[in-house]
């Protein structure tokens, strides 16, 4: 494979476009992963990406920006599965699995019912090869609020994901930083609609910061690298897509997934090697 050939992608606006967005979406998805994966907020970033489908379809009909839709439902859904678990003996992970899969099943009834020239498969998988000049914009401005607002609160949202305890000694409130990690994820998830779309959305906002996690001890560099391992993972997904013909966003969460297999075995090797020098080494 010679020098042009492997500069190739670089030579359509499209793909241009593919890398462009692809940072705006890997930073604010990076860093939020980290306050989810530590917090344990996993099925949270699942439920609320299913959950937008509705408010998507709904600011289609009504006339309105599709984000702002998104945006709505997605609180809304992590507001419903709050109230039901706080009031019943049902457990939060139960009221999400049923709050957002009802949610998800209302949002595929009214695409059914409405006449639209938005794609279906758009929406659930992102098209990223297609990304629209209003796509861009607003994912960009998404990506500047949600970073300058965890630039700004990456203190005391640590704190809050690591001692609920300690917020309420320094005087501040566990409510405001809850619905403030809320809706950064719930803009994070938006701002991928159009990268990858609802299904994929839990792998950006989950694997890379599971795979630091796995990786480093710190909760700052653990930023830094989940940071980093996004961009990368997104930037080779693209690239390779290009070159074996396939959907850029899947191709990015395989990539994703595989990072994740080789720092949980690269984890377990390490425990095990411990292990053995324990049981080796002299009383």
């Amino acid at each position: 494979m010679d020098f042009d050939t492997l500069l190739a992608p670089f030579q359509f606006g499209f793909m241009r476009e593919a890398f462009l967005v692809s940072v705006f979406v890997a930073v604010p998805a990076a860093l939020v992963s980290c306050f989810l994966v530590v917090k344990g907020w996993a099925l949270m970033g699942d439920a609320v990406s299913h959950a937008v489908l509705p408010g998507v379809v709904l600011a289609y009909v009504l006339g309105l920006p599709l984000v702002l839709g998104a945006f709505v439902a997605g609180i809304t859904c992590a507001l419903a599965s709050g109230f039901i678990s706080d009031r019943s003996r049902v457990k939060r992970d139960t009221a999400m699995g049923v709050v957002f899969s009802g949610m998800f099943g209302f949002g595929l009834v009214l695409y059914a019912m409405v006449e639209t020239n938005v794609h279906l498969d758009h929406i659930l998988f992102g098209n990223l090869l297609g990304i629209e000049p209003d796509d861009l914009w607003t994912t960009g401005i998404i990506s500047v609020l949600v970073c300058a607002g965890i630039a700004l609160k990456w203190r005391d949202l640590m704190m809050f994901v690591f001692d609920p305890a300690q917020v309420r000694v320094a005087g501040l409130s566990n409510g405001v930083l809850h619905y403030a990690l809320l809706s950064a994820m719930s803009l994070t998830i938006v701002a991928t609609l159009a990268a990858t779309g609802l299904i994929l959305a839990i792998g950006l906002v989950i694997a890379p910061g599971a795979i630091a996690f796995l990786l480093v001890r710190r909760f700052g560099t653990m930023l830094l690298v989940a940071v980093l391992i996004c961009l990368v993972s997104m930037f080779a997904g693209i690239y390779l897509s290009f070159f074996i013909d396939s959907a850029p966003a899947p191709t990015i969460v395989l990539i994703l997934t595989g990072l994740f297999l080789i720092a949980f075995t690269r984890r377990q090797m390490k425990l095990c090697l411990l292990r053995s020098l324990r049981h080796t080494s002299p009383d």
